[in-house]
């Protein structure tokens, strides 16, 4: 059983709408910031396509399911607000924060 950092009356309704994401646990367990997104095809009609990670995992921790978790939007953007802004960008489109961590950047290039 996972531990999120944020309690389930925690989450206030600040992007709701987008269905399911793919979300790495040290972003809603280790409690990281989101510092790399990006949007694949959906797999279903549930599925936002977005994928959210923390930055630091290993290609080791990424190879290992247990490791992320399947989340509404809304409840990654409870972690980080700074996704919010980017949640209507289309399918194949990427953000990195970079060096800084504070600003997204487009790394779909």
């Amino acid at each position: 059983m996972k531990h999120y950092k944020l309690e389930k009356n925690q989450i206030r309704p600040l992007a709701e709408g987008h269905g399911l994401a793919m979300v790495s646990d040290m972003v809603t367990v280790e409690g990281y910031s989101v510092a790399y997104m990006y949007r694949d095809e959906p797999e279903d009609a549930d599925d936002s396509g977005w994928r959210f990670f923390a930055g630091n995992e290993t290609d080791a921790y990424i190879d290992n399911a247990k490791n992320f978790s399947l989340l509404d939007v809304n409840v990654i953007a409870n972690y980080d607000e700074t996704i919010i802004p980017l949640l209507d960008s289309p399918v194949g489109s990427a953000f990195d924060k970079g060096e800084e961590g504070e600003v997204f950047y487009d790394a779909s290039e």
